[in-house]
């Protein structure tokens, strides 16, 4: 079963919007993610703890959604 996770991405022109990704574990994640960005750093990976999105997340594992206008926000469940 996947889980949600969030990343913090940033290529050539900056920071990426935040970017969410379906995966089994963290490291599955982080793989997805620069597969979908190859050319760009991908500074954090972390589940979302209290992030809630009225957008689509995806339903599968591999599933990389990048969320236009939403910023990257570390989880309120861990320290920044």
């Amino acid at each position: 079963m996947s889980k949600l996770f969030i990343a913090r991405v940033r290529g050539a022109g900056g920071e990426r919007p935040l970017v969410t990704v379906r995966a089994a574990a963290e490291g599955e994640a982080r793989l997805f993610v620069e597969a979908a960005y190859p050319e760009d750093e991908v500074l954090e990976i972390a589940e979302p703890g209290e992030w809630v999105s009225d957008t689509d997340t995806g339903t599968r594992s591999g599933d990389v959604r990048e969320h236009a206008d939403v910023a990257w926000q570390a989880p309120a469940s861990r320290p920044v």
